[in-house]
C-alpha cells in the first residue's frame, strides 16, 4: 500500500472528512514520527509496533569491485519492531492465510 492508497482508503471510510484534511493528518503523523526519530526518540504505537533508531559504528569495508579497503562512516538507521497484536494478526490461521507474496514466490521455491 502506498501513501496515496492509504489516504484514499481513509477517505472512503470517512466520507464526512475532506480529502485534503486526511492528507494533512497523514502527513502530520508521518512528520511527527520522522521528527521524533531524528531527535533520537522512540515512537511506540501500542499493538502496532515501535520505531527506534539503531546506531551503526564506523567500520572498514571492502569495495566489491576492486577489493580495496574503504572506511564506512558511522550512521543511524531507522528500525521497526512489530507489536504483539500485529504479529498475532499476521499469523492467525484462516483460509486466506497465504499472502500474494507467498503465491508469487511459490514457483521459485519448488
Amino acid at each position: 500500500m502506498t501513501k496515496s492508497e492509504l489516504i484514499q482508503r481513509l477517505a472512503d471510510r470517512n466520507p464526512h472528512l475532506f480529502l485534503r484534511d486526511i492528507e494533512k493528518i497523514v502527513d502530520t503523523v508521518f512528520g511527527e514520527i520522522t521528527d521524533a526519530l531524528a531527535a533520537g526518540d522512540r515512537v511506540e504505537l501500542r499493538g502496532f509496533g515501535a520505531f527506534s533508531v539503531k546506531h551503526r559504528a564506523a567500520r572498514k569495508g571492502r569495495n566489491p569491485r576492486t577489493g580495496e579497503a574503504v572506511q564506512v562512516d558511522a550512521k543511524r538507521l531507522p528500525f521497526f519492531k512489530t507489536g504483539k497484536a500485529l504479529r498475532e494478526k499476521l499469523n492467525e490461521e484462516s483460509d486466506d492465510s497465504k499472502s500474494k507474496e507467498d503465491e508469487f514466490y511459490k514457483p521459485f521455491s519448488e
